[in-house]
């Protein structure tokens, strides 16, 4: 899984290490750029690239979660692309942020990931110097 740039913490969903088969295409062309889920949140999805994309793109995306026979569709924007040039990219990426769910989808996919566990970061955290220098000063 690729590293964590947001703490979990500082998260407004936890985003879940759940594999799913998903159908990814552009709004301006219905270019197929995406089949791969690598973990998702009832706010997004990260998605393995089949082709280049652009931040900001909007895009059309429906998944099947394992075991469900239940479909979501939404629309979202391409939030940011991962190109997997650092050792702990597992490639081409991109994340998506889905356009506001109706919230009976997103009550049903946020209890259909209750349980599931989070993925394991690549990446050491960030650290907080403000922190750091208010720790210093306390001493």
């Amino acid at each position: 899984m690729l590293g964590t740039l947001v703490p979990a913490h500082q998260r407004r969903a936890v985003r879940r290490a759940i594999r799913v088969q998903c159908r990814v295409v552009r709004e301006r062309d219905s270019r197929f750029i995406g089949s791969s889920g690598l973990d998702l949140s009832p706010l997004g999805m990260l998605v393995m690239g089949h082709r280049a994309t652009l931040t900001g793109e909007p895009v059309l995306v429906s998944f099947r979660l394992p075991r469900s026979t239940t479909w979501f569709g939404a629309s979202a924007t391409i939030a940011r692309v991962i190109h997997g040039r650092r050792p702990s990219d597992t490639g081409r990426c991109f994340a998506l942020e889905f356009d506001p769910l109706e919230g009976d989808m997103q009550r049903r996919l946020r209890a259909m990931l209750r349980g599931v566990p989070p993925p394991l970061p690549n990446r050491e955290p960030r650290i907080d110097y403000a922190a750091s220098i208010h720790l210093a000063a306390l001493s």
